[in-house]
């Protein structure tokens, strides 16, 4: 497990901010002790530094993975967050939207959100940013992008598209050999 270089944590924590903005420390400094993220074989690794200190003595090349996925790099050096990261981004997400039952299932087959299947939008979001899907009944589901802001989509016509599909908990079966 090695540090992430200056560039490689300049372009997480932008990829991060997307999602739940200046909320981004709140990951690093918790209740609980003081959290890391870890770059192995390009994907990035979120973990206690309990757990990093113990993770040290395993040799490198027999360590698969330790701590939780937040995702990968690419080899352009862009960032791609996976969905393992959603439990940690759900409760500071600044802006989130939540299905109608009707809409969910089409969510979790990895299709984007028309605005019939919109049950509520937060408030302000504006379009292209990032924002967690949720149930009506509070269950994060995926990430997306804002296809339309909250004042558009209130006008806009039901087939059209208010959310970009990014990520959705029916990876976890769809792309369970690539996750970790």
């Amino acid at each position: 497990m090695k540090r992430l270089s200056e560039e490689q944590t300049k372009i997480l924590f932008e990829k991060l901010s997307k999602y739940i903005g200046t909320n981004v420390k709140l990951l690093i400094d918790r209740s609980d002790g003081t959290y890391c993220f870890r770059e192995n074989k390009s994907r990035v690794y979120y973990m206690s530094e309990k757990i990093l200190k113990v993770a040290e003595t395993v040799p490198k090349q027999h360590l698969v993975s330790v701590g939780t996925c937040f995702g990968k790099f690419t080899k352009g050096n862009k960032f791609l967050l996976h969905i393992t990261a959603l439990v940690y981004l759900a409760p500071y997400a600044q802006y989130k939207i939540w299905l109608k039952p009707s809409a969910e299932q089409q969510f979790l087959y990895g299709n984007h959100v028309a605005k019939s299947g919109l049950g509520r939008i937060t408030e302000n979001t504006p379009e292209y940013q990032g924002v967690i899907v949720m149930s009506m009944s509070d269950v994060p589901l995926g990430f997306g992008v804002a296809a339309k802001s909250t004042n558009d989509c209130k006008l806009a016509d039901p087939l059209v598209t208010v959310c970009f599909h990014q990520a959705d908990v029916g990876e976890y079966i769809r792309s369970e050999d690539t996750l970790i």
